[in-house]
């Protein structure tokens, strides 16, 4: 099995055991992305919609060191802490996806790492 491990600066370096990214059989398998700032290693202050940006920003990092863009994108997976941000997100997500969306999940979950209220990952076709 081809396994190529994807990092980049760009993005937030994993906060534990996980690589930010795979690249294997056909596909990058993204990891979850929580709003943190590259830069600071923090989880960005702001709105839902703020918080939503910097993780399609993060993505976009990660697929771009992958040498993809978003138009790649197969499925993504978004967890919330609070389904009440749904609209919200969705504004900020769409936005990102405005031709031939990929396939989707939102999820309400109890609880994010580091205290965020949403999480996002990602699957790319290579091909």
């Amino acid at each position: 099995m081809d396994k190529v491990i994807i990092s980049t600066p760009e993005a937030p370096k994993a906060i534990g055991p996980y690589s930010q990214a795979v690249k294997s059989q056909g596909f990058l398998f993204a990891s979850g992305q929580i709003p943190i700032d590259p830069k600071t290693g923090s989880v960005i202050a702001g709105d839902i919609k703020e918080r939503t940006h910097q993780i399609m920003k993060n993505i976009t990092a990660i697929a771009k060191e992958a040498g993809v863009d978003l138009e790649s994108v197969v499925k993504t997976t978004i967890f919330l802490t609070d389904l009440a941000d749904f609209a919200a997100v969705n504004e900020v997500y769409g936005s990102y996806f405005k031709q031939a969306p990929p396939a989707r999940s939102t999820v309400q979950v109890a609880g994010l790492p580091l205290g965020s209220n949403i999480e996002i990952e990602a699957v790319f076709t290579l091909n």
